[in-house]
């Protein structure tokens, strides 16, 4: 990592509150680099929150300014380039990191704070220390700030707007925002933290199961791609309100049967699910109770669902690879309330004895059971081979249609 030029700020003498001081005034304006990765400033532009137009804020809405300052914790002291000072770090790695969260360039206004130059400091510390690598330091910025930008702004979209709603006549959202968000942030940020704790433990599990290194980054999973049948007709015919309500309750709905099943999400697309289990029986069941439940409920659109069980590259959260591709491609030509599977996990679900090879076999080992005055053996899916077809970019697939065996 290279050290900015301009030096660290250590001799510059502390403010009255015992933060460094911003320094400013120790080297001169025309000594300052001009910074072309983080633009001129002061355009107005979208900034994540900062108002640009008046570095001490002035320019922006008392109450804005207060639950800035609020959920934040501190006030506005530092332009980009005194932050990076401060940091220790270079102007290049600071607005690589602040990219890398998800915020656009802010210039040189006077919008960070202590908190900023902390986690400047903390990220390129690890990267001094040898834990972590430059990439992965910003991978780190990326994947953190890539998730907490989706909650943030769920959570003020649909949870803090709807309990901002005046509880008088003649009192304003403004005037409830404030104190609400006093009384909330601190549980949420306990929360925050304890479920990042148990996914963390977790994910660390999986990894530590794994049979080799290699395994670690590519691996056999089954994967799941969930469809509703039709949505672009929906869309032209349901208010957007009603359209959002659907979309929520069919993510939340996927979301608890996958987390139940044990499998995991891996992410949603409005009228799409991802999921991806360990083992094809996971997945298969977790495809079946999708179809089932979604039958139930007259408000819901049909569902159809393909699953793929192979080798999957994982990155950030995400699954990629040619297992992924082909679980989409089942999926759009599955049958409407229709589980569609490869033969890979169809060969699965034999070999784990959750399925019948054939029909066949599955009452010829009946009969001989019988005979044997035995149990006879007991499956829980079936499998019905399907005309195989060619899928695009693929070549020819055979898939098969998974039921549940009664």
């Amino acid at each position: 990592m290279t050290v900015d030029d301009t030096g660290s700020g250590q001799g510059t003498p502390p403010g009255p509150d015992g933060a460094p001081r911003p320094a400013e005034s120790t080297t001169p304006a025309s000594e300052k680099p001009e910074d072309p990765d983080l633009g001129a400033g002061g355009s107005g532009s979208a900034s994540g929150g900062f108002d640009l137009g008046d570095e001490d804020g002035g320019g922006k809405d008392p109450l804005a300014l207060r639950l800035e300052q609020l959920i934040l914790g501190a006030d506005r002291r530092y332009t980009p380039f005194q932050a990076a000072r401060s940091a220790g770090v270079s102007m290049e790695l600071a607005s690589r990191f602040w990219r890398a969260m998800g915020f656009p360039d802010i210039g040189q206004a006077k919008a960070l704070t202590e908190a900023d130059v902390l986690a400047l400091r903390r990220l390129a510390g690890l990267v001094e220390a040898g834990l972590l690598s430059e990439a992965m330091a910003v991978q780190v910025a990326r994947s953190t700030g890539q998730t907490t930008a989706r909650l943030a702004e769920w959570q003020i979209d649909s949870f803090l707007e709807g309990l901002t709603e005046p509880p008088e006549p003649g009192m304003t959202r403004t005037e409830v925002t404030y104190p609400l968000i006093e009384l909330l942030l601190p549980e949420l940020e306990e929360f925050l933290v304890y479920v990042w704790r148990r996914q963390l433990a977790a994910a660390t599990g999986r990894v530590v199961q794994a049979a080799d290194d290699e395994e670690m980054v590519d691996r056999r999973l089954a994967v799941g791609f969930a469809d509703l049948v039709g949505f672009t007709r929906l869309t032209r015919r349901m208010e957007e309100e009603e359209l959002g309500e659907l979309v929520e309750a069919f993510e939340t709905t996927a979301a608890d049967l996958v987390a139940a099943r044990g499998g995991r999400l891996i992410k949603t697309l409005g009228d799409e699910v991802l999921y991806a289990a360990d083992d094809a029986g996971t997945a298969a069941e977790i495809a079946l109770r999708l179809i089932e439940t979604m039958a139930n409920d007259e408000t819901m659109p049909e569902l159809r669902v393909g699953i793929a069980f192979g080798t999957v590259t994982t990155r950030m959260g995400d699954v990629f690879g040619t297992t992924v591709n082909l679980a989409s491609r089942l999926t759009s030509i599955a049958p409407r309330d229709a589980v569609l599977v490869d033969g890979a996990l169809a060969e699965e679900l034999v070999r784990t004895g959750d399925a019948p090879a054939s029909e066949t076999e599955a009452a010829a080992l009946a009969e001989k059971a019988e005979k044997a005055g035995e149990e006879p053996p007991s499956y829980r899916f079936a499998l019905q081979p399907m005309w195989q077809r060619p899928v695009r970019g693929l070549g020819i697939v055979e898939p098969w249609l998974l039921a549940r065996r009664s």
